[in-house]
């Protein structure tokens, strides 16, 4: 499977990005980032920030490659493109944000207490890794995006 294949089914649309629409979204998987260690927040509401940033990153590798999800399944698309463009290598780690969505559904939609002070921290420390990787293939990739 491929991005274009997942075009052609319906599951994205093209999308055009800017080098200041990158920038913004780097800027809020900083500020998510530093919010989702503030230690006098609910464990909940730090897991939920932290896998904010982790789909803000997904987002960024989806954009610079010319796409957007539809509105449909939007987040768990913009997870399970990490493998399609990252590499297959990934696909754990796509698996793990995939849980993250829906444990981040539970505690934000359906009951109290679901995320743990670990869950969070463990969420926080791979955004951190997945930030890293993004950048590395940002230095690659962004001369992709339409605008300088």
């Amino acid at each position: 499977m491929t991005l274009s294949n997942w075009a052609s089914n319906g599951w994205l649309k093209q999308h055009n990005t800017s080098r200041q629409e990158i920038e913004n979204l780097l800027a809020m998987v900083e500020r998510d980032l530093a919010d989702a260690r503030t230690a006098d927040l609910s464990a909940d509401w730090r897991f939920g920030i932290a896998y904010n940033a982790a789909l803000k990153l997904c987002t960024i590798l989806l954009y610079v490659s010319g796409y957007r999800p539809d509105r449909q399944l939007a987040h768990y698309r913009t997870l399970q493109s990490l493998a399609l463009i990252l590499g297959e290598n990934w696909r754990r780690d796509v698996d793990y944000l995939d849980s993250c969505r829906i444990k981040r559904n539970a505690v934000e939609y359906d009951y109290v207490g679901g995320a743990t002070i670990k869950d969070a921290e463990e969420l926080i420390n791979f955004t951190e890794v997945l930030k890293a990787e993004v950048l590395k293939w940002l230095e690659v990739h962004s001369h992709d995006t339409t605008e300088p």
